[in-house]
């Protein structure tokens, strides 16, 4: 029998205070005609009316719980200076002022999308027994490893997202998704230092953009410490449900997450679908399964959970499977060894000379999709981006049956270049039949002197880990292979010289060679289905 949505009432700029004083607002949505029902905490810097208070607020009272949505320090009439990704403190203080109100009902669950499902790992372990039930999307416990993914400064992602929060405290905060983007994109076309690119976006300095470039090289310094909850995800006794997206700029670490858990002995749940991390498609669904967790967790009807722990959409079939666990069970690791004459088999390399590309950071080498962060990450034809001397194609022989490929992806390469400060960039295509080149997967490696090391020919073992994938590589489709030195501007251009991130002016030319013989056998390895 279908359920009849609660009428809602609103209480709207409820304050509460924090541990040093300020004040912080909430708007509480309420279902009228139920007496203290469980409640569902939303921590958010993206204001909590519009949008934001009809899909997460009005939504989940309808259904018959009361929803407590809450603007972080320093926005939307919140007190206190934003203070981006400190939200543990905060969390815990309004945590305790919720369980002293009267309307409280003694259990509580958290419910957003990513930053808003950060701010719920930072406090979960501390939230005490209450905490029935948690619902993340395309969020991790850490966001560090996201702007320094392999190393190299998540330029477009971090700079997009400083200038987001920045503009959305100004009188242009209605159209702030829309310009910051935009005002990105015009800083990263400049020739200016990164350490200026703020000011271009924002048009004044930006505190926490600042912070990001002078912190980056070392994850245990205070800043980074303060920031990163992803030691005691473990610990978390709340039940998980996870929502990712095949492109979003956060899967990977979504995915330690949730290794965390199983790891600890939890049985989270884990959606990835054909999404992105700005993609809408995936929030009505994400929803959905939030209002069937929180109703298994806090009312006790779990009729609407699905019996599989783990749903897949697998991108190139076209379709949705269940499994246990992940890593999928039954999925065998193979290299695909490039090969001399830019081939990739599974066949051990023959003897052959490396093949070479030169990197110059005065004209980095862009990227055609993959994850960003506000933009649309859909895959696309990379025809254009093969084409261009300073990226290396490696293609296989067209497939005579399917080739389904679940789980994690490594490239192994064995890499000798002109300077010890340079980029590693890998990505796998898959290459339709009428020639279209579609990007998968891909990851970055930044590398050091002595990082990885050289052996006695300079030649470097380095190791990079990309996206995971579900995908299906069709009979008759090609899977492809792309290295190259950069990916711009999604990654800052490494300059080469050594110089800090924020300031450097100085630019080396990079000449890298890739080798690829029964010594050095430079492959991807990918996840086969065994079956």
């Amino acid at each position: 029998m279908a359920r009849i949505p609660y009428r809602v009432v609103v209480h709207k700029d409820m304050p509460i205070p924090m541990q040093d004083g300020v004040v912080l607002l909430a708007d509480r949505h309420i279902p009228v005609g139920v007496a203290r029902p469980p409640t569902i905490l939303i921590r958010s810097p993206y204001g909590r009316r519009g949008v934001f208070g009809l899909a997460y607020g009005r939504a989940f009272a309808r259904q018959g719980f009361q929803v407590i949505l809450q603007s972080c320090r320093g926005g939307f009439g919140s007190g206190g200076e934003l203070a981006p990704l400190d939200e543990q403190d905060d969390g815990v203080a309004t945590v305790e002022w919720m369980r002293a109100q009267p309307w409280y009902g003694g259990s509580f669950a958290m419910h957003g999308p990513s930053y808003l499902g950060y701010a719920q790992w930072a406090i979960a372990p501390h939230a005490g027994s209450d905490l029935k039930a948690m619902a993340t999307q395309v969020t991790a416990s850490q966001f560090r490893d996201a702007a320094y993914v392999g190393g190299s400064f998540a330029l477009e992602a971090t700079l997009s997202w400083s200038t987001l929060t920045a503009m959305m405290s100004g009188p242009l905060s209605g159209a702030a998704v829309l310009l910051a983007p935009r005002r990105t994109q015009r800083a990263v076309l400049s020739e200016r230092p990164v350490g200026e690119f703020d000011v271009l976006a924002a048009g004044r300095p930006l505190p926490f953009f600042q912070e990001l470039l002078n912190h980056h090289a070392d994850p245990a310094v205070p800043f980074w410490k303060k920031r990163d909850y992803s030691a005691t995800v473990g610990e978390v006794d709340a039940a998980v449900t996870m929502t990712g997206g095949w492109q979003d700029v956060f899967l990977p670490w979504q995915l330690k997450d949730y290794a965390a858990m199983r790891a600890a002995g939890r049985r989270p749940h884990l959606t990835i679908g054909p999404w992105h991390h700005a993609d809408m498609r995936h929030g009505r669904l994400a929803n959905l399964d939030a209002l069937a967790w929180f109703r298994a967790h806090l009312l006790g009807d779990a009729s609407g959970l699905r019996s599989s722990p783990v749903r897949l959409y697998v991108t190139g079939a076209g379709e949705w499977r269940d499994f246990d666990d992940w890593p999928v069970p039954g999925m065998t690791a193979r290299r695909w060894h490039l090969q001399p004459g830019h081939g990739l088999g599974q066949a051990n390399p023959a003897g052959s000379t490396p093949d070479r590309f030169r990197y110059d950071p005065t004209r980095p080498t862009p990227v055609i999709g993959g994850p960003t962060l506000l933009g649309d990450s859909a895959s696309r034809d990379n025809r254009r981006l093969e084409a261009r001397r300073d990226v290396l194609v490696y293609t296989g022989d067209p497939l005579r049956e399917d080739l389904e490929a679940i789980g994690p992806v490594v490239a192994e390469v064995f890499l000798r270049s002109s300077t010890p400060f340079s980029d590693l960039v890998v990505r796998v295509c898959d290459v339709h039949p009428d020639g279209a080149s579609l990007n998968v997967c891909e990851g970055v490696r930044r590398l050091h002197p002595g990082a990885p090391p050289e052996d006695r020919d300079g030649v470097r073992r380095v190791e990079v880990e990309l996206w995971p994938i579900a995908h299906r590589f069709r009979r008759g489709h090609r899977i492809r292979v792309h290295v190259a030195g950069g990916a711009y501007p999604r990654l800052a251009r490494n300059l080469g010289a050594g110089e800090p991130l924020g300031t450097g002016r100085a630019t080396v030319v990079a000449d890298h060679e890739v080798f690829h013989d029964p010594s050095h056998p430079s492959a991807v390895i990918l996840p086969h289905a065994t079956g």
